[in-house]
């Protein structure tokens, strides 16, 4: 059983030599340790600071990209609507301008019309009192080759300029 159970003497220099090594852990070994994972944990405290950060600042610049996306989509929207109003401006400008023009050419076109229709009446007065001096004239040469019918014709003129 001796195997199995230590005498005193090396359990004495067994418990100095662990006092020892405690006490040199304990003054140099343990502080150190324990610096080392004070630093450890400050920097796995400053990094999911940083994480913390760096979420932050990335969900606020999602949320400043969805307020200009937005704010874009807007102004395009609202773009697009003046563009259709100034279109639609433009066509009934242009079709009050193509109506002013056309009612200005049917104007022109009916004074024209009017115009050569009082030439060719006038034109037509004239012919037909040119023929009708002319047909007059020859009737009067014709009745009036005697003497006889000049001297009544002249009576009968006379006699209608009286009573008037």
């Amino acid at each position: 059983m001796e195997l199995f159970t230590p005498d005193f003497g090396l359990v004495f220099w067994m418990f100095v030599a662990f006092i020892i090594l405690f006490l040199l852990l304990a003054k140099f070994g343990w502080p150190m340790i324990l610096k080392n994972m004070d630093k450890r944990a400050d920097t796995i405290d400053k990094g999911v600071e940083y994480a913390r950060e760096a979420k932050e600042q990335l969900d606020n610049a999602r949320s400043e990209a969805q307020k200009y996306v937005a704010e874009a989509q807007k102004q395009q929207a609202e773009m697009l609507r003046d563009a259709a109003k100034m279109k639609t401006e433009i066509i009934e400008q242009a079709r009050s301008e193509a109506a002013v023009e056309a009612k200005k050419v049917m104007d022109a076109a009916k004074l024209s019309i009017e115009q050569s229709r009082k030439e060719a009446e006038l034109q037509f007065r004239n012919e037909v009192s040119k023929f009708s001096v002319e047909i007059a004239e020859k009737m009067l040469r014709h009745q009036m080759q005697s003497d006889k019918a000049q001297t009544e014709l002249v009576n009968q003129l006379l006699d209608e300029i009286e009573k008037n």
